[in-house]
Order: C-alpha cells, then sequence, then structure tokens
C-alpha cells in the first residue's frame, strides 16, 4: 500500500467578519486500471460523480466555525485501486483518523463544521466506491459498478454495471444495466422511497419489505414464502441471485430498464 497527502491546490479564503464562511479547494488525478475501483469517503458533504475521459476529483471545503485547512485530503493507492478520504483532525489521545481502503479508516468529525463536497469524473471500466454520512450522493452514467452508502442523504446512481445503495434518512433511486451480478444486490433506507430500474433480461429473487408503504413492480413474480401487501418474496425469470429491497417508512417501486 501506498499512502501520500495530496498537494492541496486553490486559495484559502478568509473572511474579515467573525462568522464569515472559509474555503479551500483540492484536485487530484491519475490512474486506476480497468475493473478496479474508485473510492471517495466523505463526513459532512455531497459526491458527484459523472463519466468522463480521464479521471479526476475535486474538492471543495467550507467552514464558518473550523478552518477548511485543518481537514486533510488523503490519496491511498492500494492493489484494488485508489481511496480519497477527507480526514479531520484527531481527538488529542485517541486512536488517530485515517484514510484506508474499503472503510476500514476511522473518522471522527469532534464536531467540526467544514463541509467537503467532492466531484469526480470516472472513465469508463472503473468501479465507483462512495461514501458519506451527512450528504447526497450521485453517480450519473458510471461506466462500471457502482456502491453507494449514506446515513443522511438520498442517493441518486445509474451506470452500466451493476449498482448497490443504502441510506437511513433519504430515499433511493437507482438504474443498472448490467443483468448477471454475482451474489446478493442490495439497496435499503428506514425513511424514504426505492426506485429502481433494472434490465428486462434479469433473473433473480426478489425480497422486498416495507413497514409503513406499498410495493409496485413491472417484473411477473413467482411469488414463494409469506405474502402480504408490505412484503414480496419470489423468482423473477428463472431466479439464481438474489436482489433484495428494504425500507420502513417508503414505498418501493421496481421498473424495467
Amino acid at each position: 500500500m501506498t499512502r501520500s497527502l495530496a498537494t492541496l491546490t486553490g486559495l484559502l479564503l478568509f473572511a474579515g467578519s467573525v462568522g464569515a464562511q472559509q474555503t479551500e479547494s483540492f484536485d487530484w488525478s491519475g490512474t486506476v486500471a480497468a475493473g478496479k475501483t474508485l473510492e471517495v469517503r466523505g463526513v459532512n458533504g455531497d459526491i458527484q460523480v459523472r463519466r468522463g475521459s480521464t479521471l479526476s476529483v475535486h474538492a471543495e471545503k467550507h467552514g464558518r466555525r473550523n478552518d477548511p485547512s485543518d481537514v486533510q485530503i488523503e490519496v491511498v493507492e492500494h492493489a484494488d485501486g485508489v481511496t480519497i478520504c477527507a480526514v479531520y483532525p484527531s481527538r488529542s489521545g485517541d486512536r488517530p483518523n485515517s484514510c484506508q481502503s474499503r472503510g476500514r479508516g476511522k473518522n471522527d468529525t469532534r464536531n467540526n463544521d467544514v463541509q467537503v463536497d467532492f466531484t469526480v469524473t470516472l472513465p469508463t471500466g472503473i468501479n465507483a466506491e462512495l461514501g458519506t454520512v451527512n450528504g447526497d450522493i450521485e453517480a450519473h452514467d458510471v461506466g462500471g459498478n457502482i456502491q453507494a452508502r449514506t446515513v443522511n442523504g438520498n442517493v441518486d446512481i445509474n451506470g452500466t454495471g451493476h449498482a448497490a445503495a443504502h441510506t437511513v434518512n433519504g430515499s433511493i433511486r437507482a438504474s443498472f444495466a448490467q443483468t448477471n451480478w454475482n451474489g446478493e444486490a442490495s439497496f435499503s433506507t428506514v425513511n424514504g422511497g426505492i426506485t429502481l430500474e433494472i434490465g428486462e433480461d434479469a433473473n433473480f429473487d426478489l425480497t422486498a419489505t416495507t413497514v409503513n408503504g406499498s410495493i409496485d413492480t413491472d417484473f411477473p413474480v413467482q411469488l414463494t414464502g409469506r405474502i402480504g401487501p408490505r412484503r414480496v418474496t419470489g423468482t423473477v425469470g428463472s431466479g439464481g441471485r438474489s436482489l433484495r429491497l428494504s425500507t420502513v417508512n417508503g414505498s418501493m417501486t421496481l421498473r424495467r430498464r
């Protein structure tokens, strides 16, 4: 594993009045081999991804109470690709905050109000793993697989590969073309709805559950197990791979792409 603290580029703007917003920008460009993954990890802030001819990451850091320059953007190269994190100052005496692949690092904000918004361009063939806590995630026209996770925010993703998305307080909209994913494709929230578009020739085992909401699907489902207005389990086509949809307060819609 190769770890580097990327050089910040841009301008740090200090306003004269108390409470005025300070901003700082960060830019990185590099390469990730086809089939490998770009992972972007934030805490407070949105993540937006678009397809492009080159791989680049732009971050805007802004805060009022805290100094944006105290939040470092770390770039970690590893066998599976590249991980980029917004790393907040560590609490004295605690295990240091760190950027590690697959979300294994520690990142306690200590009530730091700096928000880091990421904008990413991603070439075809590279997968995306995106994670934040307080913020929305948008990834459109991604030419690979997508995994997105937030806590307080909406998820809106689509691409040519397969996808998975999770939030707690927010809705999920997802569309993916690949119908032969391995293992389980999972989409879950607690407070929000789920709208999913998937290739019409998909074969999968469906489990869809809600507590306060409805379930609507374009696909004919051969029902199995317990059936009710808020729970559907069954097989689409020949089945074989798992698709799980789950919410508590919200409805679910499964459409043909």
